[in-house]
């Protein structure tokens, strides 16, 4: 009891059928019920990152790279030296109880690298049909070499920021790796989101 319990799953091709699909809906309801947050990588976004040449194991290794990256930001915003380093406390306060989340990763290079990983980890197409609009609570992890600046990470936490609510609770935290060298990762699990369906509309005006 009192454990902070994150959940990161998978759910099957639509090719696998109704059954499958069913079943794994049910599942993921019940691990809402138990745990704090739930992440869900359905396997038929692989198609939007796919081509008539990818390899099913190619496919597969995609999906795990955004399941490493998600799970990787919340261990390394702890456990690695950094310009603002964060406790299990930080993340606790965003994760505990927040249910439906989402996460993604973005890399890039040269000018303009920030903003464009920062992009990059809004839009992972991997990731379950929710928008990060609505969300609760916000981790995102900045990472780079020696050579990231102040600048730079105030650029991406800011494009982060714009794409939620003034008032959901953000934690930032920046850490150096130098196998990062010259290249600008951002990593973002949002949390508490709700379904599409609940986020407002604008109202359709007629004439």
């Amino acid at each position: 009891a009192g454990i902070l319990t994150v959940a990161v799953v998978t759910k099957p091709f639509v090719f696998e059928g109704k059954r499958r699909t069913q079943a794994a809906e049910e599942g993921i309801e019940r691990l809402r019920e138990c745990a704090d947050t739930v992440i869900v990588i359905p396997n038929q976004n692989l198609f939007r990152v796919a081509d008539a040449r990818t390899t099913f194991a190619d496919a597969f290794a995609m999906a795990d790279r955004v399941l490493y990256a998600g799970v990787g930001c919340i261990t390394d915003l702890i456990v690695k030296e950094g310009l603002i380093n964060l406790d299990f406390a930080d993340v606790k306060s965003v994760m505990r109880d927040m249910g439906r989340a989402m996460m993604g990763t973005g890399e890039a290079s040269g000018e303009g690298r920030a903003r464009t990983a920062a992009e990059a980890a809004i839009a992972n197409p991997l990731l379950d049909e929710a928008s990060m609009t609505g969300a609760r609570g916000l981790l995102v992890s900045i990472c780079g070499g020696t050579d990231m600046t102040l600048f730079e990470v105030d650029e991406a936490a800011t494009r982060i920021r714009e794409e939620v609510d003034a008032d959901a609770d953000i934690i930032v935290g920046a850490i150096f790796d130098q196998a990062l060298a010259g290249k600008f990762r951002v990593s973002v699990v949002a949390t508490g989101l709700r379904k599409i369906m609940d986020i407002a509309q604008p109202e359709q005006r007629t004439a």
